[in-house]
């Protein structure tokens, strides 16, 4: 079958309800530097590698977003090093919702940015 969508995913978009909050929690979860100077609402992009992209979008400046909270991960962060990374979320002082889950070829837990949105920190 034919379709002209695409089977790729370009950007996902995170509703936030404080860009500047959540540009800063995002990039040192990433080890990425960033210029409080150069975020401005209504959105921010997070540098990714690849195709798929991370927007943080807080809306129109006059408007605070309320956003409503999943119980389960809206997406993932890779890593190869399952303990490495939770240590360093950890030192973060991020919250942890669920601790290390291990199978035999796969690995990972769950942490909320500060919209209490979950992220899963996985291998495999």
């Amino acid at each position: 079958m034919n379709s002209p969508i695409k089977n790729q995913i370009n950007t996902i978009f995170v509703h936030v309800s404080n860009l500047k909050r959540s540009v800063i929690w995002y990039s040192q979860l990433l080890g990425q530097e960033y210029d409080t100077a150069e975020i401005r609402r209504p959105v921010y992009n997070i540098k990714i590698s690849d195709y798929t992209g991370l927007t943080l979008d807080a809306g129109p400046e006059e408007k605070i977003k309320r956003t409503k909270n999943c119980e389960y991960p809206l997406f993932n962060f890779h890593t190869d090093q399952i303990y490495v990374a939770y240590n360093y979320v950890n030192s973060l002082g991020y919250k942890i919702e669920l601790e290390i889950v291990n199978f035999d070829d796969f690995s990972y837990f769950t942490i909320s940015d500060p919209d209490r949105n979950i992220i899963m920190i996985c291998t495999g």
